[in-house]
């Protein structure tokens, strides 16, 4: 197990992308902290993770509230003794025409999906740094790379955090500390759909085949390894980096 003794926190964990890390980091043999503001979701992740003989914990989080980061990382702490893994996955995507989008809107997405990686960061950066190592590995988007219409507060905030993961790797990597992002594709997801009344499944799965290298839609699971991969041993020299694990919808 390439995970083995280390605890691991993953934001936004109570489902798609973020439970499916939070179960293969405990199938590896991390303790895992499941960080959401959804407390039901995320502790039903978590149960199911012991259920299977894992070790994990839900914690209802606000990521974009400093104070509740904190108070999560700090009963991390308490149960686990130390915080070796940070997973920034946490986000919102709501769309809006950009025109009509209000300030609070913006500063919304943006205080949910960067601010809250520099507040996670913060956090566990004084324990990481006490033991001379730990694995950041903050979430971005396909979507910086290509630009997307109704989601100009999303894409903007997904190219923040590829800025941040760069200057960050710079502030931290004399403590033994990496850190990298990954930028996913379009992954499918239950609720895909819910919010659009012209949402078409067909219609969607065509466009978003088209889009890629790999002729299927993506799905969570095809993102277990990249961050397996990013929290283990195996990437010690790699930091700075933004992984694109999108089935080839960016080539670089």
């Amino acid at each position: 197990m390439r995970l083995h003794g280390r605890t691991a926190i993953v934001t936004g964990a109570a489902r798609s992308i973020g439970a499916a890390v939070a179960a293969r980091y405990a199938a590896e043999g991390a303790n895992v902290v499941i960080a959401d503001i959804d407390v039901d979701e995320a502790e039903r992740v978590a149960a199911s993770i012991r259920a299977l003989g894992g070790e994990a914990i839900a914690i209802g989080t606000d990521v974009s509230d400093k104070g509740q980061v904190e108070r999560m990382v700090e009963t991390t702490v308490r149960r686990f003794g130390t915080v070796d893994i940070l997973v920034n996955n946490a986000g919102i995507d709501p769309r809006r025409d950009w025109l009509e989008m209000t300030g609070e809107e913006w500063d919304r997405v943006m205080g949910v999906n960067a601010k809250s990686q520099l507040f996670c960061a913060q956090a566990v950066f004084p324990h990481m740094r006490e033991r001379g190592r730990g694995k950041i590995v903050n979430v971005s988007s396909v979507t910086f790379y290509t630009g997307q219409t109704g989601f100009v507060h999303y894409v903007a905030s997904k190219g923040a955090i590829i800025g941040f993961t760069r200057a960050l790797a710079r502030e931290v990597g004399g403590h033994g500390i990496t850190v990298n992002g990954i930028a996913p594709g379009a992954v499918l997801t239950e609720t895909e759909g819910e919010d659009e009344t012209d949402y078409d499944p067909i219609e969607t799965e065509r466009e978003m085949k088209g889009l890629q290298s790999i002729g299927r839609r993506q799905t969570a699971g095809d993102l277990e390894g990249a961050f397996v991969f990013l929290a283990s041993e195996d990437s010690d020299f790699i930091t700075g980096q933004t992984l694109n694990v999108n089935g080839g919808w960016i080539l670089n």
